[in-house]
């Protein structure tokens, strides 16, 4: 499937106006053409591509580290047999969704928006964005704003400043940067990291490279799932694949879900438990307390998952090894560690995290006044205070994204049917209440939520303003619960506000 940003001969006045083509926004897209079939809308991707994450990354072994019934749509059953999927899958999945919900022509490639001007007398939106390539701006305008833009920096991954990495004289290199033209095979390879892309490119790479080396300066928890669910195959056989996509998601979320209350409830016991199931899956001589021990409870960050225990087995032919170890400085040859050793190298992956940006670093105003998105506070997780008809979807951190966004979706048609039932043209949540206690939005004590967390809208510590990341507290919120609420301010433009509400 080919999407083009040529002859466009739309109006570039829309309903809603969607940023980013990423699985959030072609989520949006998707839930607004079966729900709303009569609202206009145009999806804004600053790259050239869709996929987000899943077109962007193109480092050995990428996949998903969610199971796919659950990281997929509600709407569109996965139709491959991996539960834990290669990003090609994934980006062929969201392709066919894009086609099969007749979205296509909506998405225009190449639009990176810049700022975005909402006016109360108007009661829309005004979108600066420019157009790749000419460079040339384009202004649309829109009722509505619905922001999939995620929260890293599709720009720059994060590496720390190393020591001496001017004097390597092998290559170093980020995996959210993938040189195409990069050749590991039989070359020492060590990967510093030791988070869920690290976990993902070891087994991949050492199937190749001469051996990897993980270096990690702590260790983190690592869980092996089939990379194949046993019961999705025998559901999907007996009840066919559309049947069977609800019983399986149902069955996932119970058991992700189960996972991380027990480790919250009982973090001594799951530690032992996971640690455990490490431990039978590496040699009997293999220091498990130094390499695969953490330091914090488990979810303080995330799992990493791998798929039919890839890494351990890595580990256990003598492919790949794993270092604990601070660095000292690069060398001409490798790295230089605290305790003395050297590493020999001739790649060196810097897999060390992510940089957080809230929304695309777009920049937001409000009848000519800045937005500043740390004083903002989240509005059931899906909307900012003081910021009228504004959406955004920001997923999971200890269960799949994509439920997330599924519910969000479902709550903005429906916040969008009750606007029009009422002739409403402008929602806005209120925050009335200055003395609440705001903390931030994700609790994880990962060092890439530290270093960017704080230039993210809050989350307020009761009522409609907390940020949870509980599935089931937030069906009841989103799926089931009422649009209406006293939080929110409900009015016409002011041609006709001889009602309001609020």
């Amino acid at each position: 499937m080919t999407i083009t940003t040529t002859s466009r001969t739309r109006s570039a006045d829309f309903d809603v106006l969607i940023i980013g083509a990423g699985i959030s926004g072609i989520g949006a897209a998707c839930h607004l053409k079966a729900s709303r079939p009569g609202t206009s809308f145009a999806v804004l991707e600053g790259r050239d591509s869709i996929g987000g994450t899943w077109s962007l990354f193109q480092y050995p072994g990428i996949r998903s580290d969610s199971d796919m019934p659950t990281f997929g749509f509600g709407f569109k059953p996965w139709p491959h047999r991996k539960s834990i999927a290669d990003g090609h899958l994934i980006l062929d999945y969201l392709r066919q969704a894009v086609a099969e919900n007749g979205v296509t022509e909506n998405i225009r490639l190449g639009h990176r928006v810049l700022s975005a001007d909402f006016s109360s007398a108007e009661g829309r939106w005004t979108v600066t964005a420019q157009r790749s390539g000419s460079g040339e701006t384009v202004t649309l305008t829109a009722r509505f704003l619905f922001l999939g833009t995620g929260y890293y920096d599709y720009e720059s991954g994060f590496t720390p400043e190393f020591p001496g990495a001017a004097d390597f004289e092998g290559r170093v290199v980020h995996p959210q940067h993938w040189p195409p033209d990069l050749d590991y095979r039989d070359r020492r390879v060590v990967v510093i990291g030791s988070g869920a892309t690290a976990v993902t490119l070891i087994p991949s790479m050492a199937a190749e490279a001469r051996h990897v080396t993980m270096l990690q300066r702590s260790p983190s928890y690592v869980l092996s799932i089939p990379a194949e669910d046993a019961i999705a195959r025998v559901l999907n056989k007996v009840l066919g694949r559309r049947r069977a996509h609800q019983m399986v998601r149902r069955k996932n979320i119970a058991v992700s879900r189960a996972m991380f209350k027990a480790s919250r409830r009982a973090p001594k016991l799951m530690r032992r438990l996971l640690i455990a199931s490490v431990r039978r899956q590496l040699p009997a001589h293999f220091d498990v307390d130094t390499h695969f021990t953490p330091r914090y409870k488990p979810w303080d960050q995330r799992l990493c998952m791998v798929p039919d225990g890839d890494l351990f087995k890595a580990i256990s032919t003598g492919k790949a090894s794993v270092v604990t170890d601070r660095i000292d400085r690069f060398t001409r040859a490798g790295i230089r560690l605290d305790s003395g050793q050297e590493l020999a190298a001739d790649v060196v992956v810097t897999a060390t995290g992510l940089t957080m940006s809230p929304f695309g670093e777009i920049r937001f105003r409000v009848d000519g006044g800045e937005v500043n998105l740390p004083e903002t506070t989240f509005y059931k997780a899906m909307m900012l205070s003081g910021v009228p008809n504004l959406a955004v979807a920001l997923g999971y951190t200890n269960i799949s994204w994509t439920l997330k966004v599924d519910l969000v979706c479902e709550h903005f048609c429906r916040l969008l049917e009750h606007m029009d039932s009422h002739g409403y043209d402008v929602v806005e949540p209120v925050l009335d209440d200055p003395g609440m206690e705001r903390v931030p939005a994700m609790d994880l004590s990962a060092g890439y939520v530290r270093r960017g967390i704080g230039k993210f809208p809050r989350a307020g510590t009761r009522g409609p303003w907390t940020v949870e990341h509980a599935y089931e507290k937030d069906v009841a919120r989103l799926r089931e619960g009422p649009v209406e609420d006293s939080a929110l301010k409900f009015t016409r433009k002011p041609a006709h506000r001889s009602e309001e509400k609020r």
